[in-house]
């Protein structure tokens, strides 16, 4: 059940089995998850929801997640939310290209959950949601 007290962290990815990883890992950690399958959907949902932490995958039909990552910085939220890409694609210049595109974190899959975890409730866990609702 949602709370203004938790934390809201919306995760795009068009594998299904990774979504359903994803919330019973963060939904057990306290997160109130909302999950979608490409980028355009991801947009969308983070424009009606506002979520503190947002979890993209790069390689997504519709819209990658860099442009998706690009047009939540450019709607300039206050405070802005945690923006991590969670993908296969792992060069040195690939992590840079997702930085230049908002993403505050690049993680390469695998990438482990406790990891994803704790980058994420260093800065919304449950209990400290900090961003005001619009």
């Amino acid at each position: 059940m949602s709370t203004s007290e938790t934390a809201r962290l919306l995760i795009a990815d068009d594998d299904p089995n990774v979504l359903a990883a994803y919330v019973l890992f963060f939904e057990a950690h306290g997160y109130d998850i909302r999950t979608v399958g490409d980028g355009v959907a991801a947009l969308v949902e983070y424009c009606a929801w506002h979520p503190e932490a947002v979890v993209l995958d790069i390689d997504m039909p519709r819209l990658d997640g860099r442009a998706v990552a690009r047009e939540i910085r450019r709607i300039k939220a206050q405070p802005a939310p945690l923006l991590v890409a969670v993908t296969a694609l792992a060069s040195q210049v690939e992590q840079v290209e997702s930085i230049r595109s908002g993403f505050d974190h690049h993680f390469v899959k695998p990438a482990p959950l406790p990891v994803i975890l704790t980058v994420i409730a260093s800065r919304v866990g449950p209990g400290n949601a900090n961003a005001p609702r619009h």
